[in-house]
């Protein structure tokens, strides 16, 4: 599952933008999303993870500035405007293991999510796309979706999903 929040009015991606558009990446990773909003004419004008090997491999693959580290310490004027925020929260808390629990909004790194919601409700991005986390539709029984979906809406945008 994957979802897209985006402000009213806005019915896709494709519809969302001008042909060039900045976006940021929340936890990054290695730079997947970049690869793929690259291709399509956008500019990366921040980016965000504490992977020590994942900046590494980030930094090969694209160079420039380093990304920023842990966006808990990132206030939201360091982060310039941008038309469409990315993120790639964490998804452990929310969908566990033989030996870890789902702690989901109790795990320190379920609670990167309203860091997503503290820098898209001060800059009003057009458009959110944010990764597939398993387990986030079904943690407990659905409390935690519907949770999300809720700090998305009153932040002011619509929520959809696949």
């Amino acid at each position: 599952s994957s979802a897209v929040a985006s402000c009213e009015g806005c019915h896709s991606l494709a519809t969302a933008f001008s042909p060039a558009f900045r976006y940021i990446e929340l936890f990054s990773g290695i730079g997947g999303f970049r690869l793929a909003l690259d291709a399509l004419n956008g500019r990366s004008v921040f980016s965000s993870e504490v992977l020590r090997y994942a900046i590494q491999v980030y930094q090969q693959n694209f160079g420039g500035v380093p990304p920023h580290g842990d966006i808990r310490h990132v206030g939201v004027l360091s982060v310039p405007p941008h038309d469409l925020l990315t993120a790639g929260f964490p998804c452990q808390p929310f969908t566990g293991g033989v030996d870890a629990p789902r702690r989901a909004f109790r795990d320190p790194r379920g609670q990167l999510f309203w860091h997503v919601v503290r820098i898209a409700t001060h800059h009003h991005p057009k458009a959110m796309l944010l990764e597939n986390v398993p387990g986030l539709l079904t943690c407990e029984n659905g409390l935690v979706f519907s949770a999300v979906c809720r700090a998305l809406c009153e932040a002011g945008y619509d929520v959809h999903h696949q």
